[in-house]
């Protein structure tokens, strides 16, 4: 039994599995149980640890739950190839701060550029259906003034959609859902009448990138939607230069 997996050594206020779990992502971490590699086996781990069966059955489920090991029945519990790489995640605290925002602006740039241009090529029917809907929605909103900007978003979720790649609408999805319930804070501070304009252009810049996914043009889609990004993005360093 190693010095560091001694049960005396254990905290008391932890639980028996909590303690095995510790252990064993500090080796996993350490490179003392290498990616890719076999796992002990369980007899091998309860007399090591010093510990019963169900207590290393419920520390594997949660090491397997924490992305750290995956189990193949009749085989043996591996460390994932992934293991310890930290999730991507934008918490609203990190968004709190102004340069964090232009930050997802940028990613945003590089991301939808490209699922533009991709959606130019493999775009159909019900595709440019959706992504006229939002604009038709949008240009509405700019005639009553009404501060509801939702068909922004869609209008984006209609052009990751079009590319037909579920990869790009799970992370425009993600960063859409994250980023703009904040931009759509920064509406309210305006009068209707900028407001209207600032929608305005917004949308004829939606219409742009439409009228080159239509027309089946995968590079002007791609410059139409980083020319969108980019003055969006300049939109929002002008904002913070007021505030």
């Amino acid at each position: 039994m190693t010095a560091d997996a001694s049960p005396t050594m254990f905290a008391r206020r932890e639980s028996l599995s909590s303690q095995v779990v510790r252990v064993l992502s500090e080796r996993i971490k350490q490179d003392e149980y290498p990616r890719g590699s076999k796992l002990p086996t369980e007899k091998a781990l309860m007399e090591e640890l010093g510990v019963s069966r169900t207590v290393v059955r419920e520390a594997v489920a949660n090491l397997r739950a924490s992305g750290l090991v995956s189990i193949q029945h009749g085989i043996g519990v591996f460390v994932r190839d992934d293991a310890g790489v930290a999730p991507f995640r934008l918490g609203d605290a990190d968004l709190m701060q102004a340069g964090n925002m232009i930050k997802g602006l940028e990613l945003r740039i590089g991301i939808e550029s490209e699922a533009a241009a991709l959606a130019a090529e493999r775009r159909n029917a019900a595709d440019l259906k959706a992504m006229k809907t939002a604009c038709d929605t949008m240009d509405e909103a700019v005639k009553n003034a009404t501060r509801n900007t939702l068909a922004d978003f869609e209008f984006h979720c209609a052009v990751a959609a079009a590319s037909h790649n579920e990869h790009f609408s799970g992370i425009f999805n993600y960063l859409g859902e994250t980023l703009m319930p904040r931009m759509r804070r920064t509406t309210h501070a305006v009068d209707d009448e900028t407001l209207s304009n600032l929608l305005a252009r917004v949308n004829n810049e939606h219409r742009a990138i439409l009228v080159a996914i239509e027309a089946r043009d995968a590079d002007g889609a791609r410059t139409a939607m980083r020319a969108h990004l980019i003055a969006s993005k300049d939109r929002t360093l002008a904002k913070m230069r007021q505030d």
